[in-house]
C-alpha cells in the first residue's frame, strides 16, 4: 500500500489548506454561529475542490477533510462528498451521474445522509416513510441519502412532498435537522445500470466511505486542537519558564500526538483500500473506532493543556472540543464500533 499523495492530491490539499486558513478564522466562525459560511462554501466550489473529489478519490478527500478539521470550517463538505458525490459516482446510473454530479460539484446541490442505518425508514415502491432525529447539515441540504430497512439507498429531495425538516442543535454546530418522511418520493441509488465499478452492497460501501471520511475530518480536528495546545504551552509561562517544559505537559501532548497519528494512518489505510476496490469494512470500522476513542482523548487533552483558558466557551480550542465530541458519537461510539468490528471479524473467521 502507498499512502503518498499523488501530485493532484497534494495540490488539492495545499489549495484547501490555504482557503481554510484564510477564510475559516476564529472571528468568522464566531460570527457564523451554527450556520454555514456561504463565502467559504463558494470559494470551495469555484476553486474546483468539490468537483475534484471524483478524480482524487477517497484518499484525496481524507487529505482535504483534514484541512477542514484543522480549522473546524463551517461548510457541509464531508456530507456532500460522502453522501452525494461519491455514492452517486460509484452506484448511480449513467443518467443519475449526468444529472446529479454537476450540481453537487458546483455547490448548487448539497447532500447529507441519514446514516448509519437504524431501521428508521421503510420503502413502499419509490415512497419512503420514517424519521431521523438528527441529520448533519440538513438545513443546507437539497438532497438526503436514506437507507431503508433492506439497506437499499434512496435519494430524497428535501423540498419534495412528504418531507418535513426542523432545526436541531447538536454538540457541534453542524446546521443539523430532524427529518420526517411521510410517503416521500425518492429515487433508488445502486439499481440496474449503475456504474461499472459499483460495489455490490451500496449501503455497506457508502457507510465505509462515510466512516473513513469523517475519521479523516477527526484527524484534522485533533491536529488543530493539538497545534493550539502546543502554541499555548510554548508561550505561556509559569514560575519563569514555558509550560511546555513541564514533563507532565510534554507527556500529555506526546500522547495526544500519537493518538492523532493513529487516527490519520488508519483513515489513510481504509481510504486507500476503498480506492483500490479492496475489502475494507473492518478497516473503515478500525478508523472510525480510533476517531471515536482517540479523538475524544485528544480534544479533552487540548482543553486541559490550556488550563483555565480551556474552560472559556469562546476560546478557539473549545470549538475543536465540540467537533471532536460530535464526531466521537456521530457514526457510532467506540463501544458500538468495537462490537460491530468483533462481529465482522468473527463472521469472516
Amino acid at each position: 500500500m502507498d499512502f503518498h499523495p499523488t501530485e493532484d492530491q497534494a495540490a488539492a490539499a495545499g489549495l484547501a489548506a490555504r482557503i481554510f486558513r484564510d477564510l475559516s478564522t476564529h472571528e468568522r466562525l464566531a460570527a457564523t454561529g451554527t450556520g454555514t459560511d456561504t463565502e467559504l462554501w463558494k470559494a470551495l466550489t469555484t476553486s474546483g475542490l468539490i468537483a475534484a473529489v471524483e478524480d482524487i478519490g477517497l484518499l484525496g478527500l481524507v487529505l482535504l477533510l483534514e484541512e477542514q478539521g484543522r480549522t473546524t470550517a463551517q461548510v457541509p463538505y464531508a456530507a456532500t462528498c460522502a453522501y452525494g458525490i461519491l455514492p452517486v459516482a460509484a452506484h448511480g446510473s449513467a443518467e443519475q451521474r449526468d444529472r446529479l454530479l454537476p450540481a453537487l460539484a458546483t455547490g448548487e446541490a448539497v447532500a447529507s445522509g441519514a446514516f448509519p442505518d437504524r431501521g428508521r425508514f421503510r420503502s413502499e415502491g419509490a415512497r419512503i416513510t420514517g424519521t431521523a432525529p438528527a441529520v448533519p447539515w440538513l438545513r443546507d441540504a437539497t438532497h438526503v441519502l436514506v437507507p431503508d430497512t433492506d439497506r437499499t439507498l434512496w435519494l430524497v429531495r428535501v423540498d419534495a412532498s412528504g418531507v418535513r425538516t426542523s432545526p436541531v442543535e447538536t454538540t457541534a454546530p453542524w446546521s443539523a435537522g430532524s427529518l420526517t418522511l411521510t410517503g416521500a418520493e425518492a429515487e433508488r441509488i445502486g439499481c440496474a445500470g449503475s456504474a461499472v465499478n459499483a460495489v455490490p452492497d451500496a449501503y455497506e460501501h457508502t457507510l465505509a466511505v462515510a466512516r473513513t471520511a469523517f475519521a479523516g475530518l477527526q484527524a484534522g480536528v485533533c491536529a488543530g486542537s493539538l497545534a493550539r495546545a502546543v502554541e499555548f504551552t510554548s508561550t505561556r509561562e509559569q514560575f519563569g519558564r514555558p509550560l511546555s517544559t513541564n514533563q507532565a505537559v510534554m507527556l500529555r501532548a506526546a500522547d495526544a500526538y500519537m493518538d492523532t497519528e493513529a487516527i490519520r494512518v488508519t483513515a489513510y489505510e481504509a481510504a486507500w483500500r476503498l480506492d483500490q476496490g479492496l475489502p475494507a469494512r473492518e478497516h473503515a470500522l478500525t478508523a472510525a473506532w480510533w476517531a471515536s476513542e482517540a479523538g475524544k482523548r485528544v480534544v479533552h487533552a487540548g482543553q486541559h493543556l490550556h488550563g483555565g483558558m480551556g474552560a472559556d466557551l469562546d476560546h478557539p480550542v473549545h470549538r475543536h472540543f465540540l467537533w471532536g465530541r460530535q464526531l466521537d458519537a456521530y457514526l457510532g461510539c467506540g463501544s458500538e464500533l468495537l462490537a460491530e468490528l468483533g462481529a465482522v471479524l468473527a463472521q469472516e473467521g
